[in-house]
Order: C-alpha cells, then structure tokens, then sequence
C-alpha cells in the first residue's frame, strides 16, 4: 500500500479517476495503461481509480476489468494507491467483481451508487453494505445522483460509516450545505468528485479529490491541496482560479470524451472510445486547445 495513506487520508489525498486505454481497433491497451499510470503518479497522484465512470467500465468485460488492475499494479502498486471501481446495479454482480478485485490485489474499491434501478435509501445501505462485507479491503462510496438518480442521503451516509471497511466518499453531489452536515456527521474521508468543488468542499472538510482534470494537471492539484492543508488559503485560492478554463473546458462534454482528447494532444496513451462514447468533433478540440491553453497547461 502507498505510504500517504491515514486515517484522516486513507487513500492519500490527489487520485485521478484514469482513462482506460484502447487500441486502434478498440482492445485493451495494457502497456498504454502501464506508461499512463506511470505518468500520473510521477506527477504527483497518491492513487489511481481503475475501472471508474472516466475508465469506462460499463464497456469493459469482467476480465479486461481485472486485467487492466492487474496491469496498473505492476506499473504502480508500490508507489501508489489503486482503487478498483467495482460498482453496478446489480448487487451479486458487484460483489463479484469486488472480490475479483480483491483477488487480483487491489488496495480499496470504489463503489457507485445503484444508477437507473432507483432502489430506495433502505436498498442503498444494503447494497453497500454487501459490498463491503465481501472483501477485506477498504471501501470508498461514491455519490453521483446526477448519474445514478437517487442520492445517498446524509442519514444513510452515517449509517454506512458504522461500517469498519467503508472509509470514504467520493462526492459529486454538488451540493456544498449536504456535504458539510455529511461530513460533519459521518467522519468518512470526503474526496471531491467535481473539479470544479475540489477547493469549496476542502473548506467544509474534505481531505482531497478523485479528479479527471488530474490527466493534465495534478501538479496543480497537488500544489492546491498542499497549500490548503498548510494554512495558505490565498495560494490556494489562486491555483483554483488559475484551473477554471481546465474545469470548465475538461466538461464542456463527457469527461472522458475531452480527457481522451487532451491526453492524445500530449503525446500519452489514450486510444479511441468504445460506443456509445464517440471522439470530439474538430470544432470540439480547437474548444479544448483554447481552454487548457488558458489554464496553462502545455500541449
């Protein structure tokens, strides 16, 4: 396990939620995802989420999925946290896939809220609550309802953390006065899920970020967050301001879409998509270009 992690940081505090290279013909880019897991963590990522919403996963099989874990943990496993996505709508199925995880050496799971299927917040904790139960790994939530449609409420939240191996929630809730009362309340390691919230939630309490900007900025992330934590508020204020164009143009489509992009731009591995996603238009990536130029970021 990387040595960042804590209590208070148990997965350190900079994650970048990692694209899954493809190949020309759209196969798995194991040695693509090698060089780019590689090239994240000597920026300065404490950890990578593999088989995440930005990787993917509802494209992949079952065994590309532990197969490219496999992958990035020989590039990176001693130096860094990998957190395998695990999450689906289907509980049994998930929990296979968290055991696999386990199995192939993951150091902690992320786990999505059930999307499309709408359970209730009763069928929430009992979903999670599986999921944890089925390793011995440590478990991050991750709250999306824009994606999933249905929140995990505050209440089911504090319930959750009662559980020793669920340590931590990725939140894009995007809902700053919910987060304060869920951090404030459940104790879990709160990370960042929306770029744009990674300063406003570390002044309510959060303790980092699970980033896609990351792919092209994580000096500036690191350098946010440090100064943050060491009292520099202005600074840290200043790098936020300095990164809006990023945030702003990483999400003027899907994620992955225009990280795939950028990441093509520089020179790193990244590959096609898979359907449904499709590649930015021309116009989209002359878009992207202004943006990321004005973010400072080199391509």
């Amino acid at each position: 396990m990387a040595p960042t992690s804590t209590p208070q940081t148990p997965f350190g505090r900079v994650l970048t939620a990692m694209v899954t290279p493809f190949t020309a013909d759209g196969a798995l880019d194991l040695d693509g995802a090698q060089r780019l897991a590689s090239h994240l963590v000597d920026a300065g990522n404490d950890g990578l989420i593999i088989n995440g919403t930005t990787g993917e996963s509802p494209t992949t099989s079952d065994t590309e999925k532990s197969d490219l874990v496999r992958a990035v943990l020989e590039a990176v496993g001693d130096r860094a946290h990998v957190v395998a996505g695990v999450g689906t709508n289907d509980t049994h199925h998930s929990l296979e896939l968290a055991k696999a995880a386990e199995q192939t050496g993951a150091h902690g799971l992320l786990v999505v809220t059930p999307y499309y299927n709408k359970p209730p917040q009763e069928g929430l904790y009992r979903h999670f609550k599986a999921i944890a139960d089925a390793t011995e790994l440590p478990v991050m939530l991750y709250d999306i309802p824009g994606r999933s449609g249905v929140p995990i409420n505050t209440e089911t939240l504090v319930r959750l953390a009662e559980h020793p191996r669920i340590v931590a929630n990725k939140d894009a809730k995007g809902d700053l006065g919910r987060a304060s009362w869920a951090i404030a309340r459940s104790g879990l390691a709160w990370y960042s899920g929306d770029d744009m919230l990674n300063l406003p939630l570390l002044s309510v309490g959060a303790v980092g970020f699970v980033s896609v900007v990351g792919h092209v900025v994580t000096p500036d992330l690191r350098a946010l967050v440090d100064a943050f934590v060491s009292g520099d508020v202005q600074k840290a204020t200043e790098i936020h301001q300095k990164l809006l164009p990023v945030y702003t143009g990483m999400f003027r489509t899907q994620g992955v879409m225009t990280t795939k992009a950028a990441l093509a731009l520089q020179g790193l591995p990244a590959g096609p998509l898979r359907a449904p996603m499709v590649e930015l238009t021309p116009e989209e990536i002359e878009q992207l270009k202004i943006d990321l130029a004005a973010g400072g970021v080199q391509l």
